[in-house]
């Protein structure tokens, strides 16, 4: 799939090499010759024309093909209208390499763009926009940049694991959205093995696809279930189906370590074998205790109540 710019966009896409670019926008007043898109990079310079939809917007890719052998680095794509005259007032010519400024002097070259002498890429980029920008042009432009990097593709950390643990690999690639990856994990004690002999493979494997990233990477991601793995180091490796990618990484599965339960202990110490327990039953007073004190209150308010008599006598 292609990477999709839309002139104005103030982000800076990060694309690989082989990958289709797709430039489309909005350009109103139905322009009779369409538009002039100048693609401006390292050693690299495509001027071409292309038509204006019914409905106002338009296209224009930079095919696989194209993109295959850019070098890396930034390029400025420069969207310029005619507007009111209906002619394009800064042209390239392709004789000569100048940019050419037809309302100067019924032609005057404005710098050198491409052969001996040129500007370079950054500066030729600036000075055409300059050109068109002139008081006596009535052209408009907009523009969009993009980066060409080599295809590269990073595994974010893994961590390491338990047997039985689920979780997701995932990374980041300047691949375009829709590419495959295949995903890769292998036990690092895995060897081919003869056709009778067994094997102990251990792992897992997949196709994934390229999802929309931010910062101008895009994503994938790719779900792991260990309960099948073995305790030992895991190899990753993520690879383009089509395209010329590789990144790998390891991580480590173990056991996970047993549950261990505290028992209580018991405070009181066991009997020996040949003992025999006594049981004592609680201490009660003895009755004639009681009896005692109850016959004590009685006799002591008799003896009251005879004193108490005599005072009156």
């Amino acid at each position: 799939m292609a990477v999709t710019l839309t002139p104005g966009s103030t982000s800076t896409t990060s694309i690989a090499n082989g990958d289709p670019v797709l430039i489309s926008g909005i350009a109103t007043g139905q322009p009779r010759d369409g538009l002039q898109v100048w693609v401006i990079g390292k050693n690299y310079v495509k001027i071409s024309g292309v038509q204006v939809n019914s409905d106002d917007t338009y296209s224009y890719e930079l095919k696989s093909a194209e993109t295959q052998n850019l070098a890396s680095g930034q390029y400025l794509v420069i969207i310029q209208h005619p507007m009111m005259n209906a002619e394009f007032d800064v042209i390239y010519n392709a004789a000569s390499g100048e940019v050419i400024n037809r309302q100067l002097d019924s032609g005057k070259a404005i710098f050198l763009l491409t052969g001996p002498g040129s500007l370079q890429r950054p500066d030729a980029g600036y000075a055409l926009m300059q050109a068109i920008k002139s008081q006596n042009i009535d052209d408009d432009f907009t523009t969009v940049p993009f980066f060409v990097d080599e295809p590269s593709s990073l595994i974010n950390p893994i961590g390491n694991h338990y047997i039985g643990d689920r979780f997701t690999l995932s990374g980041s690639t300047n691949l375009a959205v829709g590419n495959d990856l295949l995903v890769e994990i292998y036990s690092s004690s895995f060897t081919p093995t003869q056709k009778e002999q067994g094997s102990e493979f251990s792992g897992s494997s997949g196709t994934v696809k390229v999802v929309p990233g931010t910062g101008g990477y895009n994503t994938w991601s790719f779900d792991v279930d260990t309960s099948t793995f073995r305790a030992d180091e895991y190899l990753v490796k993520v690879s383009g189906v089509t395209r010329e990618v590789i990144a790998s990484a390891t991580f480590t599965v173990t056991e996970r370590p047993a549950v261990t339960s505290t028992s209580l202990i018991s405070t009181t110490a066991p009997l020996p074998a040949n003992a025999t327990q006594t049981t004592i039953p609680p201490t009660q007073p003895p009755a004639t205790q009681s009896s005692l004190s109850v016959a004590g209150c009685i006799l002591g308010l008799f003896v009251l109540c005879i004193a108490r008599m005599m005072e009156r006598m």
